[in-house]
């Protein structure tokens, strides 16, 4: 077993931090980034073995890590209950290591808590979404402690905000935004 390499997180007075990964990193940037009391949004990598990978090294699917974004939030404005039942609704927690046609470890639904009152969230709903019947199959998001975050390169950053016209950002990131916006319109912020 490989040892993680560990980083630390600057958390601004008053905020929490969150660590959440359920695919391409672009798709979930574009949710958090619209959500009342969430801050910072980075992608990133996370819960791998490598130091400072680059996203080349990332898609080999052989650093451990995770696509995931990280960001700041206002636990007096939102819970880590309500991040992570957003988290469940805006992807497919029952595929093993993939999204859609994103395929590899990289692509893993994942919670990197950051305290044990995350640990105790992530795992109490996840087996309340699991038993609700929600799902066919069985729940596989992987709920581990944090170790490390980098930061992933500037073009990833903003993905959908700055090339919403993509093809991949109009057949894949918006149908999940649109979804998202649907279900959780009181969350958003305002434009």
């Amino acid at each position: 077993m490989e040892t993680l390499p560990l980083t630390e997180v600057n958390i601004p007075d008053g905020m929490e931090v969150a660590t959440l990964g359920s695919g391409c990193f672009w798709c979930i940037e574009a949710i958090y980034q619209r959500l009342v009391g969430v801050m910072g949004v980075k992608s990133g990598y996370s819960g791998g073995f490598v130091e400072n990978p680059t996203y080349r090294d990332i898609t080999t699917g052989t650093t451990g890590h995770a696509e995931v974004i990280q960001f700041f939030y206002d636990p007096k404005i939102i819970s880590f209950q309500e991040i992570l039942e957003i988290f469940w609704a805006t992807h497919d927690p029952t595929t093993l290591n993939r999204q859609g046609a994103d395929v590899g470890p990289q692509y893993r639904s994942a919670i990197f808590f950051h305290h044990e009152s995350q640990e105790k969230d992530a795992i109490y709903l996840k087996d309340k979404l699991q038993k609700s019947g929600a799902f066919d199959k069985a729940i596989v998001t992987e709920i581990t402690p944090f170790s490390n975050f980098y930061e992933a390169e500037n073009y990833h950053q903003n993905y959908y905000q700055n090339n919403s016209s993509a093809p991949y950002c109009q057949f894949v990131i918006k149908p999940k935004y649109d979804k998202f916006k649907k279900v959780f319109e009181e969350k958003l912020k305002a434009d």
